[in-house]
């Protein structure tokens, strides 16, 4: 029997019958006021059933982002390493560990930053193809490759435990062994971006991008925390010094107009660390988790039960070192495990822990009732930090071992720009010459954000006041 006869509808032609077969019958049922499952005999014949696994996998997205606005992603290769499971585990991870303790908007992770570093090094290459740079095809999806995945290493709460679960194993080192391991996986796709990751790659302005003083880690991370805390004076005016990147013989450097660009830069650099990255309450509640954690893990390796999942109290249990790391595959995958839900969960339950360190540790962080924290410019005297242990030996009826633990003294340092840096930031005069920022620049402002600023602070419960 005729089709358009039998339906009451003309077919159209879809490139997916599927689609045809849902369309028409749905048509058809409301046009008729009977149920569609009714008529979906009615294509059968020409709409036999598609697996979900044959149909292609668009792999060319684009996302939302309120930083930059729409972002793509331009290659397969990037789209799968998004998608893998070590990449998928930095949305778990935020990217300013404790510091929304200060700033109740500073709650974006790993994850966003990791898409937004790897967007603007689009518009860097982009750029310097512009500008007459032969980039090839492989060493794009390489460079971007690299800048996506140069934190996949970092461990919860970010920088917050990198002291207190491992012994000296930086989060770079772990990025570096979690991409060989991808490289692997992906059958080799990823040795080019491995090689600009660790500067071995003989094209160097690849790895100025991906890591250097003026890097595309640096300018989203300054843009991003910057958006999410509401601190306005911390953008580095990052689409202009984008626009001044140029390649002078293999090395990155900057036209001569972006002098003060590179001034804003780092003031704006210099601003988010002693406002934002080292604020003195952002220190006490980092401290505390940091102290919180190594007691947890003094506990364990003495025998006492102390609750964790078994990722955490894996690492809790024994001292791992960067060399236990490179050798044996399965400490690896219990890293990769780990995340701030992980961190979290234990806190919440060691809060309820018979021992009297622990649980004031942890409940207080549960509670935001944070240590005090005083600043000096000067190291504290033994003196004055003697009192306060006393202090708090009184307090909380510890011995004189325990409160100590109570007790947390340390330093704060931060230099803008480090002008003896073997990867300076430099400038291409229009004579042709290359010289470092602050010999370039004719204001004294460089020259100053690059002396090292030292704080010294203690920290001490606040019940002893």
């Amino acid at each position: 029997m005729d089709m358009e006869k039998l339906c009451g509808v003309k077919p159209r032609r879809f490139p997916n019958r599927v689609k045809l077969a849902q369309t028409a019958s749905r048509s058809f049922a409301f046009s008729q006021g009977q149920p569609a499952a009714a008529n979906v005999a009615c294509f059968a014949p020409t709409a036999p059933p598609i697996s979900a696994s044959l149909l292609p996998v668009n792999k060319k997205k684009i996302f939302n982002d309120p930083v930059y606005g729409f972002v793509t992603i331009p290659t397969e290769l990037l789209f799968d390493l998004i998608e893998h499971p070590y990449f998928q585990r930095l949305r778990r991870i935020q990217q300013l560990g404790l510091t929304g303790f200060v700033y109740p908007g500073a709650l974006h992770t790993r994850f966003h930053h990791a898409l937004g570093a790897m967007h603007l090094m689009q518009l860097a290459l982009r750029t310097l193809k512009d500008k007459g740079v032969k980039i090839s095809a492989a060493e794009g999806e390489a460079a971007l490759a690299a800048i996506l995945l140069h934190d996949i290493g970092h461990g919860p709460l970010s920088h917050a435990l990198e002291t207190a679960i491992f012994q000296d194993v930086p989060h770079e080192q772990l990025s570096l062994f979690l991409m060989q391991r991808l490289n692997a996986e992906f059958h080799g796709r990823l040795g080019l971006a491995i090689d600009m990751f660790q500067g071995t790659y003989p094209r160097p302005f690849f790895h100025q991008l991906v890591s250097s003083q003026l890097d595309m880690d640096r300018l989203d991370y300054l843009n991003r925390d910057s958006f999410y805390t509401g601190v306005e004076e911390g953008r580095p005016g990052a689409d202009r010094l984008i626009k001044m990147l140029r390649v002078h013989e293999e090395r990155l450097v900057l036209e001569e107009k972006a002098v003060y660009s590179v001034e804003n830069f780092l003031v704006s650099r210099r601003l988010m660390y002693w406002q934002v990255y080292l604020h003195k309450t952002v220190t006490s509640a980092e401290q505390m988790v940091i102290r919180t954690v190594q007691r947890a893990r003094d506990l364990a390796r003495r025998g006492v039960e102390v609750p964790a999942n078994s990722c955490l109290g894996y690492f809790l249990g024994r001292a791992v070192s960067l060399a236990e790391f490179e050798n044996d595959g399965k400490i690896l995958s219990h890293f990769v495990e780990l995340d701030d839900f992980d961190i979290w969960s234990a806190i919440k339950a060691w809060a309820s822990h018979p021992d009297k360190v622990l649980s004031y540790l942890a409940g207080s962080i549960l509670h935001r009732n944070l240590l005090k924290i005083v600043l000096a410019p000067e190291p504290f005297d033994d003196e004055f930090r003697l009192g306060i242990k006393e202090l708090i030996e009184e307090k909380f009826n510890l011995p004189p071992a325990e409160a100590a633990l109570l007790m947390i003294p340390g330093r704060l340092s931060n230099s803008a720009y480090n002008a003896e840096s073997q990867e300076p930031i430099e400038i291409l005069t229009k004579k042709g010459d290359v010289v470092n920022v602050m010999d370039a620049s004719d204001l004294p402002n460089i020259r100053a954000l690059s002396q090292r600023v030292e704080k010294f602070y203690i920290c001490y419960p606040k019940e002893i006041v």
